[in-house]
C-alpha cells in the first residue's frame, strides 16, 4: 500500500473517532464547563504522551530545542483557537450552523495554502472542496437564519482549525512526531486552563460529584486517549505523506460519522437532504483521491475546445 493511501486511511480513522465521540462530549459538557473539560482532557492526553515519550522514546528528548518548542506552541495555539471559539460561538448560534461554519475549514485550507505556503491546489482538490462544501451545507444547515455574533466566532474557529492543518503539514516532517505532538497538546491544555479560570466556573472541575460522574469520566477517558493523544499523534505523523487540502477533505467526514453515530446510538433519523449531503462529502473525498490528471482529462473531453490550465 502506498504511503499516501495509508496516511489518508489513518486520517479517515481520526475523523471517525472525532465523529463517534461527538455525542459523548455533548453529554459531558452539560455537567462540566467546556473549557474546563478541555483543560482536563488535554492535560490527561499530554501526561500520557509525556510518559510514553520518557519511557519508550526517550531519545527524542535530545532533539527538543527552541525551534521545535515554538513550532509545537504555534500548532497548539491554533488548535486551542479552534476549540475555544467553537465553544464560545455555540453560546449564540445553533449547533447546525456551527457545524457548517466549522466545516468551512475545508475551503479555507487551500486558500491559506496559496497565501502562506504558495501552493496551488489541483483540479481534483478544487472539485473535492466544492462537493464537500455543498454536502456540509445540506447535512448541517437544517435551519437558515440571519447571521449573528456566534457565527462570526465559529468562523474564527474554522480559521483556527484550518491554520492548524496547514502548519501541521509544514512542521510534521521536520521534527519527531511524538515530541511535537506532546508540545502542542500541552499548549492547548495550558491555554484552556487559563481561559477557564478567566471565563468559567472552573471550580466545578474539582467537585467530586461532577468530575467523577459516569458521563464525564467516560467522556474524559475516551476523548483524552482516543480523540486527543492518539488522534493528534496520527495526524502529526501521517500528514507529512499527503496534502493539507486532502486532510481537510478527509476531516470533513467527521459530521458524517457523527450523524451515523447519532443514528446508531440515539436513533436519530437523517433527512433526505442530510443523506444527500453525506454522499456529496464522501464524493468530495473521493475526488481528491483520484489519480492526478483523471479529472482534468474528463473535463477536457466534455469541453474539448476550451483551453484550461489545470494544475495536477
Amino acid at each position: 500500500m502506498k504511503a499516501s493511501t495509508f496516511a489518508d486511511l489513518s486520517l479517515l480513522f481520526v475523523a471517525l473517532i472525532w465523529g463517534a465521540t461527538f455525542v459523548v462530549v455533548q453529554n459531558a459538557i452539560s455537567f462540566l464547563e467546556p473549557l474546563a473539560f478541555n483543560t482536563v482532557r488535554f492535560t490527561i492526553a499530554a501526561i500520557l504522551l509525556g510518559l510514553w515519550l520518557v519511557i519508550f522514546e526517550k531519545h527524542q528528548l535530545q532533539k527538543l530545542d527552541k525551534k521545535l518548542i515554538l513550532s509545537g506552541v504555534m500548532l497548539g495555539f491554533w488548535l486551542f483557537i479552534g476549540y475555544a471559539f467553537q465553544t464560545l460561538g455555540l453560546l449564540y448560534t445553533t449547533s447546525s450552523k456551527a457545524g457548517f461554519i466549522t466545516g468551512l475549514s475545508v475551503v479555507l485550507v487551500p486558500l491559506l495554502m496559496i497565501g502562506i505556503l504558495k501552493q496551488r491546489p489541483g483540479m481534483n482538490s478544487i472539485a473535492g472542496v466544492s462537493a464537500a462544501t455543498g454536502g456540509l451545507y445540506l447535512l448541517t444547515m437544517s435551519d437558515v437564519s440571519s447571521l449573528n455574533i456566534g457565527d462570526a466566532l465559529v468562523l474564527i474557529c474554522a480559521a483556527g482549525f484550518a491554520l492548524h492543518i496547514v502548519f501541521t503539514g509544514k512542521f510534521s516532517s521536520s521534527y519527531p512526531t511524538l515530541l511535537l505532538t506532546a508540545v502542542q497538546i500541552a499548549t492547548v491544555a495550558a491555554l484552556s486552563a487559563v481561559s477557564s479560570v478567566l471565563f468559567e466556573d472552573w471550580q466545578r472541575a474539582f467537585q467530586p460529584e461532577v468530575i467523577f460522574s459516569a458521563d464525564v469520566m467516560v467522556a474524559l477517558l475516551v476523548t483524552s486517549i482516543l480523540a486527543t493523544a492518539l488522534a493528534f499523534f496520527i495526524q502529526t505523523n501521517f500528514q507529512k505523506h499527503t496534502t493539507a487540502t486532502r486532510v481537510a477533505l478527509i476531516f470533513a467526514m467527521e459530521p458524517v460519522f457523527a450523524a451515523i453515530t447519532a443514528y446508531l446510538w440515539a436513533d436519530e433519523r437523517l433527512t433526505y437532504s442530510a443523506l444527500t449531503g453525506c454522499v456529496l462529502i464522501f464524493a468530495g473525498m473521493i475526488f481528491a483521491e483520484l489519480p492526478s490528471g483523471k479529472l482534468e482529462s474528463f473535463v477536457r473531453k466534455i469541453f474539448p475546445k476550451k483551453e484550461a490550465d489545470f494544475k495536477a
